[in-house]
């Protein structure tokens, strides 16, 4: 079977499949086709500050909103993602995010057009064909989410094969517990280079220097951004090490949300006469301007008046060997106002071998007493968002409401 495309009435190309369940394409003619005659493009008309895309926040922390980016925005993440990741032409990109998120769309999709540099595409996750395609494709770039480097790692064939091609594993979208870190490096000989970003930024801001990362670490800010710490009440710029929220600006940062003029004014602060975007993460940068989440403001847990940041907590659980994923919530208790539950994916090896009793007393001895999981609960798979972010929102919202009943 031949499929025949044309543009604007002229022919383009015909596609040859054979006729099978699954079709699959054989060849590509492109004879007779524009690429063979001599053609004078149209002069590009566009503008910096076009309006091109407007992704849609996650939904994670409330209802999704659009983000309004111009040719501006989302070229100076492009340009920045080429060079600080050392990406050439040589480059063969394992493509594995949603292109339609931000971290996917920059850094899967358009840094390898920009530097003419090859894609390998999963149209759905799968660690299986991730690692097959690694090593049949000799990719050398996977730019992921920590959902699937845990996945990734999980596989109990990893090791046999060749992953040796790679030369960068970086990403973001969530933090990368320490832990899993560790066992990435030791799978591949590769340092995970973590950065930070949201949609309002069309992917990142931040990022970790690929010859000197730090774990679970944001990185430093990326080119031309100013990234500061503030008391999120009184606006008061922070010092080192102090805990604060993040606030940013940059050549990526967003113009505003969709037809939501409330929304764009109470997100953003001027300070020292710039603008500055106020991401709703809680943060803390070190002596040597390296930025490290603590949480996102609207996840604290209220434990009888002491402060408990989920992402503390998954961070320390991901340490235990039969723990593959965890995510944390606050849900009701009577004496404590909220108290700490952690939702677990146990390692195949565990299933049936562990109890949730264990896990609750080991965690006693790994961080305070008003920190550790009160309540664990065991499933076999969690919430995601398309582009593989755990709804934590979800998973406390129904404990909420069946405490309500």
């Amino acid at each position: 079977m031949s499929i025949s495309f044309y543009k604007k009435g002229r022919f383009f190309c015909t596609l040859k499949t054979e006729k099978r369940a699954e079709p699959k394409v054989d060849s590509i003619d492109f004879s007779d086709s524009p690429l063979e005659e001599t053609i004078t493009p149209f002069p590009y008309e566009g503008k910096s500050d076009d309006v091109i895309v407007l992704p849609y926040t996650s939904g994670t922390t409330g209802l999704p909103k659009g983000c309004i980016h111009t040719n501006e925005t989302v070229q100076a993440n492009v340009v920045s993602a080429s060079y600080w990741l050392n990406t050439t032409s040589d480059a063969v990109h394992l493509t594995t995010l949603p292109l339609f998120h931000v971290t996917g769309m920059v850094h899967s999709m358009h840094a390898p057009i920009f530097t003419g540099s090859a894609m390998v595409i999963l149209t759905r996750w799968n660690r299986e064909h991730a690692v097959q395609f690694i090593q049949d494709y000799k990719c050398t770039h996977w730019i992921n989410i920590s959902t699937m480097v845990i996945d990734f790692l999980a596989n109990p064939k990893l090791r046999e094969y060749d992953l040796s091609s790679l030369s960068v594993i970086a990403g973001g979208g969530a933090p990368l517990p320490e832990a899993v870190g560790e066992k990435l490096f030791e799978a591949t000989g590769l340092k995970f280079v973590e950065g930070y970003g949201l949609s309002e930024t069309i992917s990142h801001t931040h990022f970790n220097p690929p010859d000197r990362p730090k774990l679970q670490c944001l990185g430093v800010p990326a080119f031309e951004v100013d990234a500061r710490i503030i008391d999120p009440v009184t606006l008061k710029e922070l010092g080192v090490g102090e805990v604060g929220e993040i606030v940013v600006n940059g050549p990526q940062v967003f113009k505003g949300y969709y037809n939501q003029p409330e929304e764009t004014e109470q997100a953003f602060v001027e300070l020292d006469g710039k603008k500055f975007f106020r991401t709703g993460d809680i943060g803390r940068v070190d002596e040597e301007g390296y930025f490290f989440i603590v949480d996102r403001v609207k996840r604290m847990i209220n434990a009888s008046g002491f402060k408990v940041w989920p992402t503390e907590v998954e961070s320390i659980l991901y340490k235990h060997p039969a723990i593959q994923q965890a995510c944390v919530v606050g849900v009701p208790y009577p004496k404590r106002g909220e108290t700490v539950k952690a939702f677990v994916i146990l390692n195949d090896d565990y299933v049936g071998k562990v109890t949730e009793e264990e896990i609750i007393e080991w965690s006693k001895g790994q961080m305070a007493a008003y920190k550790y999981p009160r309540i664990i609960e065991f499933r076999k798979t969690l919430p995601t968002t398309a582009s593989g972010k755990i709804l934590w929102r979800q998973l406390q919202e129904e404990e909420w409401k069946m405490k309500a009943k």
